[in-house]
């Protein structure tokens, strides 16, 4: 994997906004997570490796835990890369290409309580206005060579 390439990826989602939280020891986490909060649902990226990674939407629901969902509307599983290309793909909440289907969440999208502290965490405001993705959105952020082996995605 080219960690540019996930170094990239990461840069673009923090410019969408959202907040990071660093699991574990400040200067070596355990697992980092990603989660836009939207007004209905959120957006979560668990990042546990460079090959292991996961994301998904969860409804944002009075008390819900996004860190343990009740249901998702889409999971993805993957490398880093792969699971960012994603997760930055995918369409708004209210867009007419949205995920809006009710599934079970798979194991992979929980964060274990006993991994949640120690935690660092840092808010990533918009640095300009969010936009809708859009198909160029898409094209710029799909890999511009096929992948060395085939990656291990199960989405879902």
């Amino acid at each position: 994997m080219n960690c540019t390439e996930v170094d990239e990826l990461l840069r673009e989602l923090r410019r969408r906004g959202g907040v990071f939280y660093a699991f574990g020891p400040k200067d070596d986490p355990e697992v980092v997570v990603h989660a836009h909060l939207w007004p209905t649902c959120a957006d979560v990226v668990i990042l546990r490796g460079e090959d292991d990674a996961t994301a998904y939407r969860t409804p944002t629901m009075p008390g819900a835990d996004v860190f343990a969902p009740v249901l998702v509307s889409w999971q993805y599983h993957a490398p880093a890369a792969w699971t960012l290309r994603a997760v930055l793909t995918l369409p708004t909440p209210g867009d007419v290409h949205a995920p809006i289907s009710v599934l079970k969440p798979d194991p992979l999208c929980f964060l274990a309580l006993d991994l949640r502290r120690p935690v660092t965490i840092r808010s990533t405001p918009h640095t300009e206005p969010p936009l809708p993705r859009r198909a160029d959105d898409v094209e710029r952020l799909l890999p511009t060579s096929e992948p060395s082996y085939p990656p291990t995605i199960r989405a879902r």
